[in-house]
């Protein structure tokens, strides 16, 4: 059995840490904060990394000698992703290898320059994979239809497939918290199952592990922590446009409990990782029809014990 990574702060020490930091922030956007803002900096990738790390050892996310392919869009959360699993990497107690890739599906006027450019600067491993889902999802979308479906698969189907062929063994998407809960209310009120996303999954056809280093964290810490990084944004014309997405009124909806009940999500997410079974109504999950067999069991052992007492 292979040995989980364990990212612990203790591995290395605090002054060898901020040294490192330090030399990877003279020549980047943080090197024009003020000393306020990069304590505050400081303690926003603290709490990220901290996040990171326990989700990865929560759920076993990477071994080692794990290659583990970074799924890049261009977006805050993809973004953060790599740049984290970058800082763990230097302080990880296991060798394990990141490479990155971005699928251009080919959208009208999207800035093919700008992620290679990045990830140059990053020294990163990479790749750029050309598929063109883009005119067979707007194809295949019937008028006033969502995008997101179709869309989603084929690109997970061109990713998926592409983690094969380079012999990636971990297949890292940047989902967070947010996004978790809110698949988990789409699944709910449209869908009619209790899913969401889980941490660490086994695709259908068992070749690939899918990972979400980024559950425990908030939204909104990723969205400050890209911004202060000042990573390049590219936004994503083809879905993020659409006016009907059910997503995003279940996003609304969520960010309006928050408001009202500062830490409400929280507590959700806690419920996701906290399932009781036999107080749903899955039959298959739990066995309902065998209840009262399980009753004459626990009677039977009641009973023995009673009379193992009186005889003493």
């Amino acid at each position: 059995m292979q040995d989980a990574v364990t990212f612990d702060p203790t591995t290395v020490d605090d002054d060898t840490r901020q040294q490192r930091d330090e030399v990877s922030e003279a020549s980047s956007p943080l090197a024009a904060l003020d000393a306020k803002q990069r304590r505050e900096f400081n303690k926003l990738q603290k709490r990220l990394r901290r996040q990171v790390g326990n989700a990865i050892i929560d759920y076993g996310m990477i071994h080692e000698g794990d290659r583990v392919m970074v799924c890049l869009s261009g977006g805050k959360d993809s973004y953060t992703l790599l740049e984290i699993l970058r800082n763990l990497q230097r302080n990880a107690p296991v060798n394990f290898s990141l490479v990155a890739v971005n699928l251009d599906q080919k959208q009208p006027g999207f800035p093919e320059h700008v992620l290679p450019e990045y990830l140059e600067g990053t020294g990163v491993e990479y790749y750029i994979l050309e598929r063109d889902t883009y005119s067979v999802v707007k194809e295949k979308t019937p008028e006033g239809k969502t995008t997101c479906a179709l869309c989603s698969r084929l690109r997970r189907g061109s990713l998926y497939g592409f983690a094969e062929e380079i012999g990636a063994t971990k297949v890292a998407l940047g989902h967070h918290r947010e996004d978790i809960l809110e698949t988990l209310f789409l699944n709910m009120f449209y869908g009619g199952s209790l899913k969401a996303m889980p941490p660490k999954l086994l695709s259908d056809d068992g070749k690939n592990i899918v990972i979400r280093p980024l559950a425990y964290c908030r939204e909104a810490d990723i969205a400050e922590f890209a911004r202060l990084m000042e990573f390049p944004i590219i936004p994503c014309n083809l879905c993020g446009s659409q006016p009907n997405l059910q997503r995003q009124v279940v996003k609304e909806m969520l960010a309006e409990w928050e408001r009202k009940n500062p830490g409400r999500l929280e507590t959700m997410f806690k419920a996701v990782t906290n399932v009781a079974p036999s107080q749903l109504a899955d039959r298959e999950l739990f066995d309902f029809e065998g209840l009262e067999a399980k009753q004459a069991r626990m009677q039977e052992r009641r009973i023995d014990a009673l009379n193992v007492s009186n005889d003493s």
